[in-house]
């Protein structure tokens, strides 16, 4: 039986970053997965959505090109032809991870995994032979999927999840969109700008609740404007398919009539099928308990990304797994999950690192808060992108930096300069005393600096 000092389930952005990660550290490594490599990120999550995310862009510039003295005529959107690109990307964005797994070493292993004991793993082939290996150690990296409620009657023809919404080659004329949360709000962005006319239902009072109230209002507004239908604190009673169209009844009586219905809600562990429960390892409802080493309670075995349950982040996934190989090679590290930014493409874009407005008022923390709006920005205002802020909060007492959210063009890109100043412990005035060029979308978050201690230039502030 051949050994390995490591066995990864699953190749996707948490199974192929601890693999690269444990090769380098000197280790010989095994990767076992039964479908693309990349996982969901790449084949099914977040590099086609952006791939469209930018394909509805340069649909909206072109529909706008006349503000900026272009004239283009007729403008047409093909969705064929956006998915065709869309593959495209994703082809090489997967062979390139192959590339890389092959480069460092690393072995890839086609099939099913099965964990007979902590450091043995069977794995069957898709022609039913099957083979086993030895680990040291088995990193758990199967990640999630959407959740097939049964309510919703999902028959991924009319009622669909996020995969096949991701393979449509028409636009669909309307389309009622159950969640408000992020993939919600992302897919009603895009086919919004495709053509489609969407109804989002969602159950809680306001639409990407995790986010502060301005944040959600400025993208409220941006949908007004689309032409999209936002229903709040609304369930929905059943879902039927019928002659080609969808109905949908909410339990308040109202009924819509919809080309397609997407649910956007919901995801379900790959944990079955692992040989988990044989073996002794703690879950909740799918998940896998794990500690702060990404450790579960049966020695050598980790568990990292979607399948844990923490943080359903590509980037959360491969920075556990980067923890989870060197605790596993024997060094000692510490997953923390108290500086991780996030990315949300509706347009405008939404960013975010550390603690909201909302959730340090809840805390009951002594905060100042700065805010610069995009509008007020000479490269927005050339851009002709002036929707949006930026918004910083700082310990009142130390002046650190405690969180940051924005709106607005460039979004997830901008938040990368306080995600770093929040890492080394940084304060806000680090960012307000480091020049920034000019004319640059970085200056605003410059400008929220300022403004934490009324001083921002380009705005009036408030009295010293």
């Amino acid at each position: 039986m051949r050994e390995f000092d490591i066995v990864i389930v699953g190749a996707g952005p948490g199974g192929y970053v601890a693999a690269i990660r444990a090769s380098q550290m000197g280790a010989k490594v095994a990767v076992i997965e039964k479908d693309r490599i990349g996982g969901t990120c790449l084949n099914r999550g977040c590099i086609p959505t952006k791939a469209l995310y930018y394909s509805a862009g340069a649909l909206a510039a072109a529909k706008r090109a006349s503000e900026f003295g272009v004239s283009v005529g007729e403008v047409k959107f093909d969705l064929g032809r956006a998915i065709d690109r869309k593959n495209d990307v994703v082809k090489k964005l997967v062979g390139g991870v192959e590339q890389l797994l092959k480069g460092n070493g690393v072995e890839v292993l086609r099939g099913s995994a099965f964990i007979e004991t902590p450091g043995r793993v069977r794995i069957t082939k898709a022609d039913g032979t099957a083979d086993a290996i030895a680990g040291k150690s088995v990193l758990i990296a199967t990640g999630s999927e959407p959740a097939m409620i049964p309510a919703f009657g999902i028959d991924k023809k009319n009622v669909l999840t996020s995969t096949e919404m991701l393979d449509l080659r028409e636009v669909p004329k309307s389309l009622l969109i159950i969640g408000g949360g992020v993939m919600g709000c992302e897919f009603a962005t895009l086919f919004s700008t495709f053509g489609s006319s969407i109804v989002i239902v969602e159950l809680l009072p306001t639409i990407l609740s995790t986010e502060d109230k301005m944040v959600s209002r400025t993208i409220l507004k941006r949908y007004k404007e689309l032409g999209v239908t936002v229903l709040t604190e609304v369930s929905v009673e059943s879902v039927a398919a019928e002659e080609g169209r969808v109905k949908t009844r909410l339990k308040d009586g109202r009924e819509f009539v919809t080309e397609k219905v997407m649910v956007a809600i919901g995801r379900s562990f790959n944990s079955a099928g692992l040989g988990l429960e044989a073996l002794g390892v703690n879950m909740e409802n799918g998940r896998i308990a794990v500690n702060e080493k990404m450790e579960t309670n049966v020695g050598g075995v980790y568990a990292i990304g979607d399948v844990t349950g923490k943080m359903l982040l590509a980037h959360v996934a491969s920075t556990q797994g980067i923890v989870a190989v060197q605790n596993a090679l024997g060094k000692n590290a510490i997953m923390d999950y108290s500086i991780i930014p996030a990315g949300i493409f509706t347009d405008p874009e939404i960013a975010s690192v550390g603690l909201r407005e909302k959730e340090a008022q809840e805390k009951g923390l002594s905060v100042k808060v700065g805010r610069f709006p995009y509008a007020a920005s000479g490269k927005a205002l050339g851009m002709g992108d002036t929707e949006g802020f930026v918004q910083i909060i700082a310990d009142a007492g130390t002046d650190k930096v405690l969180g940051c959210s924005i709106v607005g063009a460039h979004a997830t890109d901008l938040i990368g300069e306080v995600t770093v100043v929040m890492k080394t412990g940084g304060k806000v005035k680090d960012i307000a005393e480091t020049i920034h060029a000019h004319p640059t979308l970085p200056e605003i978050v410059m400008e929220a600096a300022e403004d934490v201690h009324g001083m921002a230039i380009h705005k009036i502030g408030r009295k010293r």
